[in-house]
This record gives C-alpha cells, structure tokens and sequence, in this order.
C-alpha cells in the first residue's frame, strides 16, 4: 500500500541533507540520577500494588508526568531535535516484570502526549528549528534467538506472534499519542527487531498511516557482533527491507567501541546512519564517568570523517552531553549517502552475496 510522506517526514528529510539531527540523551539514567523513592514510583494511583515498582521508570510517565516533560525540556533546550519517548520497556512483556502488563497502552500513550508537549512547545519556540518525537520501542527481558535453559536449547521464553502482538500494541498508542517516527533502539536480538518491524507494518496496514522507522542496533560484544551472535553487516542485510529512515548504532561500549561499526554502516546502508553511545562504560557503582567534552570530541570525529547524520548519547548523558555534542557538530557537513548496490545478499550470522541482481 502506497502511503504519502508525512509533513514530519518531509521536514525531517530536508533537515538531514543540511546538517548533522541531534537525538537526545539517557532518560532513564537521568530519572535515576534523581534519586526516586518506591513511593514515588507508586504514587496515589499505585499505592498498593502487589510488586515494587522502584526501577520501573516508564510508569513515571503516569505518576511524574512532570519530571518527565522537564527531561525532554532540559534536552530540546541543549539542542535536541529530536527527543525519544519514555516507552523504552513499555511493552507488556516487559512490564511483566512488574505486574504491570495491563498498563502498555497507557504508559505508551502518555509517554508520546508528554514528548509531544514538550516538542510543540520547542517548535513555537524555535520555528528555525522544529523539534520532534521519536517512539522509543526498546527491546525485551526475552528474546526469540537465544534459550535461556542450557539444558533444553530448544525452549523459548517467548514466542515470535506474542512479541509482534506486544510491539503491535505499543506502536498503536504511540502513533495515536503523537509521534514522528518509530525508533527501534537497543536491539541486541534481530529476531526480535524482525518481530517489531512485522508490528509496525500491521498496524501501518491497519491505520493506514505510516511513519518513517529508525533502528539501531547495540554492539556489546567485543568481536563486533550482537549478543545473539550477529555481524553488523548481516544485521542490515536482515532488516534493510524495511526501508528505515536511519540505522545506527546505540549504547554499547561508548563511541571509541562503537566507531568501526557505525563507519561499517555507512559504508553498506543507503540510510541515514545514526550515533548516540553511552557515555563511556559504567564503573563498579553502574554509573557513567565520561565527561560531556569527551563524548562530544569523539562524536566531532565521526562527524568530521563523514560517519552521522543523526548524532546524540545513550546511558549516562546528560544536556550537558546533548548540548556538547551540538555544539561539537555544528557546521560539520552530514554524512553523504551512498548509491545502493545491486547485489543480492543472503544474512543469518554473517552475510554472503549471491550475485549481481538483474534489472529491467
């Protein structure tokens, strides 16, 4: 089904052929850095519920809706075009570690509705600079490629049809509460991703609304391979059908780790190719040392090699990173994108090309 270019879309596309977007930084770090009681995770609403809800930071969305939007504030202020939902585990599955499954539409909705204020209030700010909400669909306690029983390999904790169901379900709110765009972040599993992206696609049929999808993949693994076992280049060859807006490469080991890769994107994806890394690695307490200059110097090289398009920060930055990172980039031009090649390619854990594909 041919669906036209959202005025988003078009806007945003405009503004990646001028210069480098900035993303946001962590909203789940900085919820944590102010130190939140159980109390105020639960608020009135949840005062009695059966399970600590201490960790959980998208209910924050419904019980400090305020603390939110001045997250988002504080990042479009530092420079943020675009800012991604608090929703990065507000699928029901993972707010089955809560008891809170029955709340995924919700939390979704809410956490678009905040972005979107905060956004539209940026914008009549800043016409120069129209900011935008991106829906953050994040990745799951359980994953479709890897068992977590040594003894039975064959046992799934999940089956594909109920994480595309979950995904589904999250996306739904997310459009109707009022996002740009679809960001599938922190994937360390792409069966899992496929299972987002065949969501996206069935809600898009059913609405007949379609945004343009963003997806970015974490590396953790010092070969350079997901944690489900994957190359970068077969990571893509996996997922380009979906025609994204940008692929890139989030969180993992911090932007020094994470740079071969991104550059490796670069080179194979017609897409725009993000950057936002964790601030470093955590140290023995789990929080991000590196300072907001060091991150944006490194960013400054990818943008001054040609790596990004879009660029920002992961766990442990803070608008000090976002706004050191803007100002780092500032006036690099973005990356150019490359012709597609013409070669049929076959991926599972590495990729092989079968061929020149015929043309007519």
């Amino acid at each position: 089904m041919s669906v036209a270019m959202t005025e988003s879309e078009k806007v945003i596309r405009a503004a990646l052929q001028r210069r480098i977007l900035i993303l946001d930084g962590a909203m789940g770090t900085t919820l944590q850095a102010h130190g939140l009681e159980e109390r105020e995770f639960r608020g009135e609403r949840f005062r009695d519920h059966p399970r600590d809800l201490k960790g959980n930071n998208e209910i924050l969305s419904l019980t400090r809706p305020d603390l939110v939007e001045e997250i988002h504030d504080a990042f479009f202020e530092a420079g943020a075009d675009i800012a991604e939902t608090n929703t990065l585990g507000a699928t029901a599955i993972a707010q089955g570690d809560y008891a809170t499954e029955e709340l995924a539409r919700e939390l979704n909705l809410e956490s678009a509705r905040i972005a979107r204020t905060a956004a539209r209030r940026w914008s009549d700010r800043t016409p120069d600079q129209p900011r935008f909400v991106a829906g953050a669909l994040g990745p799951t306690p359980k994953t479709l490629s890897i068992g977590p029983d040594v003894n039975d390999p064959a046992f799934r904790a999940i089956c594909f049809d109920e994480l595309r169901d979950a995904y589904a379900e999250q996306a739904r709110a997310l459009i109707e509460g009022g996002v740009d765009l679809l960001l599938i972040e922190t994937i360390f599993d792409t069966l899992n991703a496929k299972a987002a992206l065949v969501a996206i696609d069935q809600v898009y049929q059913e609405t007949g609304q379609r945004l343009p999808i963003m997806i970015s993949v974490a590396i953790t693994e010092a070969s350079g391979r997901t944690l489900s076992g994957q190359t970068v280049d077969a990571f893509w060859r996996s997922v380009s059908h979906a025609n994204p807006l940008s692929v890139g490469v989030n969180c993992s080991r911090g932007a020094d780790f994470i740079r071969p890769y991104v550059a490796e994107l670069g080179e194979i994806s017609p897409a725009f190719v993000s950057a936002y890394p964790n601030a470093g690695l955590p140290n023995a307490f789990g929080e991000f040392d590196e300072k907001p200059e060091t991150t944006a110097a490194l960013l400054r090289e990818f943008a001054e090699s040609g790596l990004v398009n879009l660029a920002g920060g992961c766990c442990g930055t803070t608008p000090d990173h976002i706004r050191a990172i803007a100002a780092a980039v500032a006036g690099t031009a973005p990356r150019p994108l490359p012709r597609p090649d013409r070669l049929t390619h076959f991926s599972g854990l590495e990729t092989s090309p079968s061929g020149r594909m015929r043309t007519s």
